[in-house]
This record gives structure tokens, sequence and C-alpha cells, in this order.
């Protein structure tokens, strides 16, 4: 994985805007990992994808994260900070093998065996389609769910008691834990306290959105005063950059 440089911005702003969320998050990957194609990417679990997305923002970015919410209690701005270290799982397994991250887990819920993977991207994409929560919940048990057997006779999941499914489904969860980030948060105004779930892919989205135009701006502004073309302007570092910019205004 590299940090994006100013082209890389530019570059995926430019393909991403007007994709789907999900589309862009393997768009970022694929630009970050160059000999991994869209398609291996796109086999990482949700919690995979959403690890590697944390660590190509505080390289391109830094560490702190800085973000907006609201108050579900009164509608107050909440304002906050954290560290990508407070909200980043299992850093060792950034460095693990694409291939193992394929790899069907298998357990054991009173006498039943359940193999499964975890959702991926693909997954995703299905669901958005879907017009209630329960048609995307039974959507997801039959694409992730590959076999389920009892005393080694195959068995439908929807056989299964609606509490042993909850089980699978926590154990699914539990075995992807950067799936879902959830924070915990206090209201400064109405003292109340509210979790709200952490989106990487909107959040660096957003970041790179504004950074892009913030970047074809200064590039207009020095190609009008010296004539520069964008390439050039784009591989000066920041601080070349800014010093030139500086000096116009």
């Amino acid at each position: 994985m590299h940090p994006f440089t100013a082209s890389d911005v530019i570059t995926v702003w430019e393909l991403g805007e007007r994709l789907h969320p999900l589309e862009r998050a393997i768009l970022l990957l694929s630009v970050a990992y160059p000999h991994q194609s869209q398609q291996q990417l796109a086999m990482l679990s949700v919690g995979q994808r959403d690890r590697r997305l944390l660590l190509l923002r505080q390289m391109t970015m830094g560490s702190q994260l800085h973000s907006v919410t609201t108050c579900p209690n009164c509608g107050d701005r909440l304002e906050f900070a954290l560290n990508i270290s407070d909200i980043y799982i299992n850093i060792n397994e950034i460095n693990e093998s694409l291939s193992s991250q394929y790899e069907n887990k298998t357990v054991q819920i009173a006498g039943v065996e359940c193999q499964f993977r975890l959702p991926n991207s693909h997954d995703l994409a299905i669901l958005t389609a879907s017009q209630t929560i329960e048609e995307a919940y039974r959507s997801l048990i039959e694409r992730c769910v590959l076999q389920i057997s009892q005393a080694g006779t195959p068995v439908s999941w929807e056989a299964l008691p609606p509490e042993m499914i909850e089980q699978l489904a926590q154990h699914i969860s539990d075995c992807d834990p950067q799936a879902e980030v959830l924070l915990d948060l206090d209201c400064p105004n109405c003292q109340h306290r509210c979790q709200a779930i952490f989106d990487i892919v909107a959040f660096f989205w957003a970041e790179l959105d504004a950074l892009a135009k913030r970047l074809l701006q200064e590039v207009h502004t020095l190609a009008k005063a010296y004539g520069w073309d964008e390439a050039k302007i784009l591989s000066m570092t920041a601080t070349r950059r800014q010093f030139y910019l500086d000096m116009v205004m």
C-alpha cells in the first residue's frame, strides 16, 4: 500500500464522483494496491476492507479524525475527534495474504455445524436492493451461510430456530469486528448518551472530495500566475505549493 499523492487524489475524485459508495471504497483501495485487482479487493470482508481504508487514510492524511453528527435527543450538533488507533482493530492482520482472507469459517451451535464466509462488498451491493430489513437479513444469510449440518445430515438454515440464527449472525459479526464501528458519544447540551456508527468510506470520501477541490483551486491559481501545467503543480510538495500560493496571494 502507498499513500495518495496529490495527483492520486484528483484521479480518484474524478473517477469516483458519480460512483456508489461501495464502488468508491474499492476504487480507493485499487489505487493504493495497484498490484491487486478490484475483484480481489471486493472479495475482502467488510472489516478487512475498512481496516485498509483506515490505514490508507492515516498514511495520506494523518491519524487524527474530526467529525460531526447530530444528537438524536435534542438535535444539537456534536463534534468529536478521535485517533485511528482508537478504532483500528487487529492491526497485525493487515499483513496477511489476500488468500487467507477468503477462507471459510465453521462454528458449532447446539450440535449444529455451520460453515460460512464473512460478508464482503459484493454482498453489501446486493443488500442495497432489498426493500426491507428482513429481506436484507435473509439475503445475507443465503449468501454467506454455505452449509449447515447436524450429525452429518444437511439442514436448511430456514429450519433452524430463530435464537440459533441470531447466535450464528452474532458469531459472523464477532469474526469481523471492524465491519461496524460504534462510537459512544455524550451530548454536552442535553447530556444524552448515544452511539453513532463511524463509516470510514463516507468519512474518507468527504475528506478527499474537499481536498480534490482545494487542489484544483490551487492548480488554477498557480497556472494562471506562472503558466505551469497541472502535472507540474501537483508534483510539488504541499509545502512548496503553499509557498508559491502565499506569494501569489
